[in-house]
């Protein structure tokens, strides 16, 4: 499950819901995601610069979130991905026109001489705890087959004018564990001392911890030169736990001053366990959760600690109160799920999809199928939520959906968060990532 979520402790921990196309953006008469013409796309405009920020997802630390575009729109199809897009934010929101493309081709790394074809994003925090939030994304690196694979992840560091040049993250060796790739990255702060860490993927019931803050450290390359890697303050041998596949974002779900994660099984359908932070990392387990096909942290009601939503095909299992949760049903599939408060009251609502985008209501009481929101994209297509969080500064969540057909079309709007009503049923800002193409 790969997962950068721009989000709090209330945000999912998956990053991605795909709504069917079947859902009511497709119904007659509905918009069809076209390419803004690049000649009609606003004017690329200077990143904001600031000066650092606790914001989350704020590259450039001006106090105003931003947006990650994992996806973009393609000339013509089939052509190769043009990379990842930033969208940066302002008092009122986010600006299209002020916006930057992080190529492979500008901004990663290179691994042996190599640039990588591949460029995702995997996971945003501030690792090196100057205000300003960092991107980690995954690679191709060159691999024979033959022993430890290469660490495919890299660090593009915030800064006041935007996310700047990649950087290969360093792993220690005693930090890994068999042949497995190092990756699916979860930030959090696991041990208390107030910087972001990384858990890694690596094998045999085990993560790698990574403990922060991260700094940009030289590295010695195979031809005798010098690079700078971004390396951990430390690293001690992988840690057990119930399962290998870390799943993000991270949350403090007992509210003890250490952040927790989701673990899964390698095969990603088997039940998860929640894994307790502590002076140690993260490594108590605490509670074994349903299976299902995602899963939602927040204080969706019924108890002071956070709760569990697990997303299935015929209805979502819920635990509320972790770690010694007590148990309910939403009788509503959810493969896919999302969460934030979108209504400021705080609680946490649901987002779930299926063949419909619903938000269901937190509520003291806990979920319920009452007051659920149906929220229609505003074009035809396959809808993924690109983001939940405060994206106008007003202290409720926003909900950043794209909806596109084929790779050279589509939409992306953002549905503001409402007192009444929780999602505001039209956009308050809608464009194409087309525009990436005159970058």
């Amino acid at each position: 499950m790969r997962g950068r979520r721009g989000g709090t402790c209330t945000a999912v921990l998956c990053a991605a819901l795909l709504l069917a196309a079947c859902g009511p953006g497709a119904e007659s008469g509905a918009a069809r995601p076209t390419p803004a013409r690049v000649a009609d796309a606003p004017a690329r405009l200077p990143v904001p610069h600031g000066k650092g920020s606790k914001t989350p997802d704020d590259f450039n630390g001006d106090g105003h979130r931003d947006l990650v575009l994992d996806a973009l729109v393609k000339a013509q199809s089939h052509a190769d991905d043009p990379g990842i897009g930033i969208v940066y934010g302002s008092a009122h929101g986010l600006v299209p026109g002020a916006r930057q493309l992080l190529s492979p081709a500008k901004y990663a790394a290179r691994t042996k001489g190599r640039l990588p074809a591949v460029f995702d994003t995997e996971a945003s925090c501030d690792l090196d705890k100057d205000g300003f939030t960092d991107l980690v994304v995954s690679t191709d690196p060159p691999y024979d087959g033959r022993g430890m694979p290469p660490v495919p992840l890299q660090v593009l560091f915030g800064s006041p004018g935007g996310l700047t040049r990649a950087v290969a993250l360093a792993v220690p060796a005693a930090a890994r564990l068999g042949d497995d790739w190092p990756d699916q990255p979860v930030c959090g702060d696991f041990d208390g001392d107030g910087a972001e860490d990384l858990v890694l993927h690596a094998s045999g019931q085990r993560l790698s911890f990574l403990r922060g803050p991260f700094h940009l450290s030289p590295a010695r390359t195979r031809s005798g030169g010098s690079t700078r890697v971004a390396a951990p303050r430390s690293a001690g041998a992988p840690v057990p736990s119930p399962g290998e596949v870390p799943t993000g974002p991270a949350a403090d779900v007992n509210r003890d001053g250490y952040d927790d994660l989701v673990v899964r099984a390698a095969d990603g359908r088997s039940k998860a366990s929640v894994v307790l932070g502590g002076p140690a990392g993260p490594t108590r387990t605490a509670t074994a959760l349903p299976e299902g096909n995602d899963i939602a942290l927040g204080r969706f009601g019924r108890g002071a600690a956070l709760d569990a939503a697990v997303g299935g095909m015929a209805r979502t299992s819920l635990r509320y109160d972790l770690p010694a949760p007590t148990s309910a049903t939403l009788p509503s599939p959810g493969s896919m799920l999302d969460a934030a408060d979108f209504d400021g009251d705080g609680l946490t609502d649901l987002v779930s999809s299926g063949s419909r985008l619903r938000v269901f209501r937190g509520r003291a009481s806990g979920l319920s199928t009452a007051d659920v929101v149906t929220v229609e994209p505003p074009a035809r297509g396959t809808t993924r939520v690109l983001s939940v969080g405060d994206f106008d500064g007003d202290g409720r969540a926003d909900l950043v959906v794209r909806t596109y057909r084929g790779e050279t079309q589509d939409t992306v709007a953002v549905h503001p968060g409402a007192r009444k009503g929780l999602v505001a049923a039209e956009p308050s800002v809608t464009f194409s990532s087309s525009e990436f193409l005159a970058d």
